[in-house]
């Protein structure tokens, strides 16, 4: 397990000494969402009965944040090490395909949970409250970031530069996150774009996540659960394949 040990304390240090940029950041980005969204749309709209719109919305924030910068942390490692050539580095240790996979999600999924919780801890003060179902808040918290952890070790070894990674994101990425019910319930959705959200796996991230907050949610939790813990399997099944062929970095 030493080198396993290795690699992810070299990813933890390799975000951690840029927390300003890595951590900070994006919990800014996430409460100016909040101010913004909640000062022009907090009086008009009641996506549950008796919650809040500002409250609403901060769940929702919270796992958006820790989705993108899970999917960042291993991505942009994956890509900068190919770049620079410092990848043979990594490759030349006898570390399995499992031990280097779990490092970078491992990594991953500590930047994504440390941006979700300080979302949650700027955001307080609009009324959240604490979770009806703290036992769901967390496994959602944790698959979400895997699943996108996931989604990134994918997208890093795909790309072989920046701007391959850039498309991937923001054609990908960034409307998966945004169109997942981060700032609406999907019951207020016409019927078509109500059907296209239940394939987009994020949306049961979102949902299941704010059913910890509220007991409230668009879907059972049960059936996020499973669509969520199944495309985590599947997407890893997929990583650990490329990474035991060398697809892209060994050849």
């Amino acid at each position: 397990m030493q080198g396993f040990l290795t690699l992810f304390r070299k990813e933890l240090v390799r975000f951690w000494k840029v927390s300003f940029q890595t951590v900070a950041a994006p919990v800014l980005t996430a409460l100016l969402y909040q101010l913004i969204f909640a000062h022009v749309l907090s009086k008009h709209v009641e996506a549950y009965p008796g919650v809040s719109y500002s409250a609403f919305l901060i769940p929702g924030l919270a796992m958006m944040s820790m989705a993108q910068n899970a999917f960042a942390n291993s991505s942009s490692s994956l890509i900068q090490s190919k770049i620079t050539g410092n990848i043979v580095f990594l490759l030349l240790p006898p570390l399995t395909a499992l031990e280097f996979f779990a490092a970078y999600l491992l990594a991953a999924m500590v930047r994504g949970l440390a941006v979700g919780a300080g979302v949650l801890l700027v955001t307080s003060w609009f009324g959240l409250g604490l979770p009806t179902h703290p036992l769901w808040v967390l496994i959602f918290a944790l698959l979400g970031s895997a699943v996108l952890g996931t989604l990134g070790v994918i997208a890093g070894i795909w790309a072989e530069k920046f701007d391959q990674l850039a498309a991937f994101q923001n054609f990908l990425i960034m409307p998966l996150t945004f169109l997942s019910g981060v700032f609406y319930s999907i019951h207020s959705l016409p019927g078509f774009w109500r059907a296209a959200s239940h394939v987009n796996p994020v949306f049961y991230m979102i949902d299941g996540f704010r059913y910890g907050f509220f007991g409230q949610a668009d879907i059972s939790p049960w059936l996020s659960l499973g669509v969520v813990g199944a495309s985590f399997i599947l997407l890893s099944a997929l990583a650990l394949w490329l990474l035991h062929r060398g697809y892209k970095l060994r050849h």
